[in-house]
């Protein structure tokens, strides 16, 4: 089934919430508010690599129960359902039958939010069909493919007042949380430049030997393992920034995007494309068929915005050719400079010495954000260096409180249209193409939500 009909099945078959979820104007980790929901209920739809390190992650708290898994993969459905056991949980249901059957899983009275973990082209479906149903929405990134998806996430959020949360997990990064801190303490002063972007070799994720997801072989779709199935195909198709907010998602919270603040247009440019071809020929060899498939993906995209508040900010995309990862951060004002590539820092005036890096290490333990602070000893174990806990436990607080998410549907909003927008601007011959005002004017008095300090233990 295409997009199309995709849309308007969902559009015909979920039934609207009437008057919407009761929103608090309090941010989730400003004023706590009172915890109207002991334990909270949950569905998966999409239980591969990343789902099961959602519901991991679940399994480990006892404020929550998972009642619900929805794969058409029944391995990993039947999979993930014998983890809820194994915890002496009782057997949740499986929603297995085809693509369509997470629109059962969300139609059930006995949810309060879905984790949708699933291929790209699936989250704003899912997303908008959990909010009709009154369900919270946890999406993973990026939220949105298109501009029309990113204002279906929008207007079914105004229709209905149900959250969209976009599980961006590098907003809650240790060194990026102590930076934030640092921002709103003001010692970099007035912020005048950032960069960010997603800078990882995901050659062995976008090929695969058909057995494994990992491990150098040159297979994807059908012959392709977990990732290497569907997200190799948009780099044959599209050509752009494709996943933006790893690195987006963190700047936009320092420059306080949506809350006074926005984007307004951006730039983009794409190099040639070699990498993917490489790979295939220095694995599968010339006569290998996968050799003959034209990428239309740059190697490097790299974008740049502007903002309302005239930063700048430059966005690179690479993740086709060898290099070591990293993120790129760059956050620069009238006072200093922090950079996480070489977990730098320089501070006019503060530094031992005039015009040299300092360690960034002794200035990131004494701004250590206060969410780490008090719940470092919960984030053990957890993927990613722990910060994956601290973005599911915010999904399941901000239910347990009903109230809305510190991540909303206007941040999944823009944050996502840096892709389409790019790929624009690209076909253009990297002309400058405006941000829709996803919030329609109430970024200009939205108030701050996002890792403010709070007591929720």
């Amino acid at each position: 089934m295409n997009k199309e009909n995709r849309r308007g099945f969902i559009k015909k078959s979920s039934i609207m919430v009437g008057g919407g979820l009761m929103m608090s104007s309090l941010p989730w980790d400003l004023q706590p508010k009172p915890i109207a929901k002991e334990n909270v209920k949950l569905g998966l739809i999409g239980v591969g690599l990343r789902g099961t390190e959602h519901l991991k992650l679940l399994l480990n708290r006892d404020d929550c129960k998972v009642t619900a898994i929805c794969d058409i993969d029944k391995k990993a459905a039947n999979n993930a359902q014998m983890m809820v056991e194994k915890t002496g949980s009782k057997k949740p249901h499986l929603y297995t039958a085809d693509e369509m059957d997470y629109l059962n899983l969300v139609a059930r009275d006995d949810l309060d939010g879905v984790i949708i973990a699933t291929p790209w082209e699936w989250h704003t479906p899912m997303a908008v069909a959990a909010m009709k149903q009154g369900k919270y929405a946890g999406v993973e990134v990026s939220a949105a493919n298109t501009l029309e998806e990113c204002w279906d996430l929008v207007n079914t959020h105004e229709t209905t007042g149900t959250p969209c949360m976009i599980l961006e997990n590098v907003c809650y990064r240790r060194d990026v949380l102590a930076v934030l801190n640092m921002v709103r303490q003001n010692l970099f002063g007035e912020l005048i430049h950032m960069e960010c972007g997603y800078q990882h070799d995901l050659r062995e994720v976008k090929f695969n030997n058909g057995q494994q997801p990992y491990g150098g072989g040159v297979e994807f779709g059908e012959k392709g393992y977990s990732e290497a199935r569907w997200r190799t195909w948009h780099s044959v198709y599209r050509n752009g920034d494709l996943y933006p907010t790893h690195g987006i998602g963190p700047i936009a919270t320092m420059l306080n995007i949506e809350r006074g603040n926005r984007f307004v247009y951006l730039t983009s440019t794409a190099t040639k494309s070699r990498g993917l071809h490489n790979h295939i020929i220095k694995h599968g060899g010339d006569d290998h068929p996968n050799a003959s498939v034209k990428f239309k993906l740059g190697d490097i995209i790299t974008t740049v915005i502007k903002t309302a508040r005239d930063e700048t900010i430059i966005v690179s995309h690479d993740t086709n050719l060898p290099r070591p990862y990293s993120l790129g951060f760059r956050v620069q004002g009238e006072n200093g400079i922090w950079m996480d590539i070489n977990q730098s820092i320089y501070f006019e005036g503060k530094n031992r010495e005039p015009h040299r890096w300092e360690s960034a290490d002794p200035w990131l333990e004494k701004y250590d954000h206060p969410l780490w602070k008090q719940m470092a000893n919960k984030a053990i174990g957890a993927g990613h260096g722990g910060m994956d806990f601290f973005v599911i436990h915010a999904f399941i607080e901000s239910i347990k409180r009903q109230i809305n998410t510190p991540l909303d549907v206007y941040d999944a909003a823009a944050w996502s249209a840096i892709s389409p927008l790019s790929e624009l601007s690209i076909s253009q011959g990297s002309a400058p193409v405006e941000f829709p005002d996803f919030s329609r004017g109430k970024w200009q008095d939205k108030t701050l939500q996002f890792a403010l300090k709070g007591d929720f233990k």
